[in-house]
């Protein structure tokens, strides 16, 4: 998570506590509404156990089913 702090502090100017805050923010709406499977990949990826690869891949397959639905 760090990294993802780092980079929002550089691209925003934001202080270290409030860009942490603002990125958990983030991370728990995801995490929320990204059903539980791609939320505990996150989870993986932010505790260095995952890469981000598997969590994209999951992603990936649920925007495409997603996009044969509604055809």
């Amino acid at each position: 998570m760090d990294e993802i702090v780092k980079l929002v502090m550089k691209k925003t100017g934001l202080p270290k506590d409030t860009a942490t805050a603002a990125v958990k923010v983030v991370i728990d709406f995801l995490k929320k509404k990204l059903p539980p499977a791609v939320g505990k990949a996150i989870d993986a990826y932010l505790s260095g156990k995952g890469d981000v690869a598997s969590a994209v891949n999951m992603l990936g397959g649920l925007l495409d089913s997603s996009k044969k639905k509604k055809k």
